[in-house]
């Protein structure tokens, strides 16, 4: 009876002593970059704690588009939090991180707060004035140049002058090729980046009459946005008809210069819908007081 029971002990300490025995000489060291190693240590050596400042046992940080910040015991060197990045609020907590250079650590009230939503601790930019690089980018403000800069550190990116680079229309959406039946509405769209800010007009073919003319059943639309120094275009042709078919371009032009994008409009019968076996596509309807809500996240607009 005795034997079982030595023979099932034995396992369990034969596999203890396997895992806490030494490393032999001579044995490879740990995968990774040594730089990672050295931070290990260090965390490990400090637990909840702060050791002695030891710089060279500090893992070097790198890629750190905002800049560097100093770790909870103000020791080594670490990566500081980017644009739309938690933080602390506390200066003095260490949970999520501090913001880098140029940004300031807020409370995001833009969410839904009415539903129950509780705002969280967001990195910010300090300035929202857009400036121009010395790329010839126009930057939405200071920190996303300096995260460029950070990124691109061989292009030695700088700042031009305060305010958007003027530059010539660039086309940022182009409008795309349609078909559609006899009787469908069809809708092209251009959106615009340029500053001085650009004037669009749309032309059919090779022909140099604005649209829409004299036309009832073509309209044009234009509003600001969805970025700033943006503007976007629309023309509607209702219930397209065969002499609708051809080419659409739109024509975006400012003081330094135009830009002009092409698409092309096919037009089908019933008949000749029906002969393919491809299904109709649905009718597209431009809401007048539709808003266009902007977007802000793009490194430059």
């Amino acid at each position: 009876m005795l034997q079982p029971l030595a023979d099932a002990l034995a396992l369990p300490l034969l596999l203890l002593l396997v895992v806490q025995a030494p490393p032999l000489t001579g044995a490879r060291p740990s995968p990774g970059p040594d730089y990672l190693q050295r931070g290990w240590l260090r965390l490990l050596a400090e637990g909840e704690g702060c050791a002695p400042c030891q710089p060279e046992e500090c893992a070097a940080p790198r890629g750190c588009l905002a800049g560097l910040v100093r770790d909870p015991c103000d020791c080594c060197w670490e990566c500081a939090n980017i644009e739309g990045q938690l933080c602390d609020l506390d200066p003095s907590a260490h949970f999520y991180g501090r913001c880098g250079e140029q940004l300031e650590c807020r409370l995001d009230a833009g969410g839904d707060l009415s539903r129950g939503e509780v705002p969280e601790p967001l990195c910010a930019c300090r300035s929202q004035h857009p400036l121009c690089g010395s790329d010839g980018r126009t930057y939405a403000q200071i920190c996303r140049l300096q995260e460029a800069a950070r990124a691109r550190p061989d292009a030695n990116l700088t700042v031009a002058h305060p305010g958007p680079c003027e530059s010539e229309p660039q086309i940022v959406l182009h409008p795309y090729d349609i078909w559609n039946v006899t009787g469908q509405d069809v809708i092209f769209g251009c959106e615009v980046f340029a500053y001085p800010m650009a004037s669009i007009e749309w032309r059919k073919d090779g022909l140099e009459i604005q649209l829409p003319g004299d036309d009832p059943h073509i309209s044009v639309q234009f509003r600001g946005g969805p970025q700033r120094f943006e503007v976007t275009g629309w023309l509607q042709i209702q219930a397209v008809r065969p002499s609708d078919e051809g080419t659409y371009r739109c024509l975006a032009r400012n003081a330094l210069g135009q830009v002009e994008a092409p698409a092309s409009l096919t037009v089908l019968t019933p008949e000749q819908l029906n002969s393919t076996g491809i299904p109709p596509l649905p009718s597209l309807h431009l809401v007048p007081d539709e808003e266009v809500e902007s977007e802000e996240g793009d490194d430059y607009y």
